[in-house]
């Protein structure tokens, strides 16, 4: 044990999970509170929001979760400062580009979800590079959500389907949930059995909406940079105190 162990000493964290959710999804909301807090620029906020991601991606790896995913960039935050978007967009292109060294031994295959299209060029680039280089990877598969909104996404299903059944590939009947899910940009993805979101708010911000629809909540007060392995621990544990009866009834 460290000198600043034996001052600070270390939670342990229970890893003795008996239900481990097969996919979380986050909301890694806080980076720019965080920083205001500590007088500081909100692109440091978000620097030290990325350093989290990297140690969460690691710990549910480690753990057994198959599939995290985490919304990045919403198709609402185009609407912030154009020094932070570019300072984001930044961000993202370095843990694409260092991602593969950073998570190095973790087996983890990378897969960019949202609208593609609207992001710059060369992030589109480094997305492709990414997970074609990943896609051999069988442990954990991480979703990031970029340029996504689920209504967007929901339309754009919407549109597809229609066009479908315009062009005769489809009909009227065909259409159902199954049908509707082949068309997302989760498409393959299971649904999230368990959705934390951090800060302190308490609201879904237009993500994931179709796919949420028996997911469930744990929220924290806990500032996104301020997060870490006991937090996802912690939220694992309440998951596995809950009833999940999706409509029906205990045996």
């Amino acid at each position: 044990m460290g000198f600043f162990d034996k001052i600070f000493p270390q939670k342990k964290i229970d890893n003795n999970f008996q239900c481990i959710p097969q996919h979380i999804a986050i909301i890694p909301d806080g980076n720019g509170r965080w920083a205001k807090k500590r007088s500081l620029p909100r692109n440091v906020g978000h620097k030290e929001g990325s350093m989290t991601l990297k140690k969460v991606v690691i710990y549910c790896s480690k753990v057994g979760v198959k599939h995290l995913t985490v919304y990045a960039f919403s198709t609402e935050n185009w609407k912030r400062p154009q020094s932070e978007v570019d300072a984001l967009m930044g961000l993202l292109l370095e843990f694409l580009r260092n991602a593969e060294r950073e998570l190095a031994g973790s087996n983890v295959r990378i897969r960019v979800i949202g609208d593609i299209n609207g992001l710059p060029e060369e992030l589109q680039n480094e997305i492709a590079r990414v997970e074609k280089m990943t896609s051999i990877n069988n442990g954990l598969n991480l979703n990031i959500a970029l340029n996504y909104g689920s209504r967007f996404e929901i339309l754009y299903a919407v549109k597809k389907i229609a066009k479908e059944i315009k062009d005769g590939k489809l009909s009227i009947d065909d259409i159902d949930e199954n049908q509707m899910e082949q068309h997302l940009y989760t498409k393959g993805i299971p649904e999230p059995d368990l959705l934390i979101r951090t800060s302190g708010e308490q609201r879904i911000s237009n993500y994931l909406l179709w796919q949420c629809a028996y997911t469930e909540f744990w929220f924290t007060d806990t500032l996104w940079p301020d997060f870490n392995e006991s937090h996802i621990a912690e939220a694992i544990k309440a998951f596995e105190k809950r009833n999940r009866r999706y409509g029906g009834i205990e045996n």
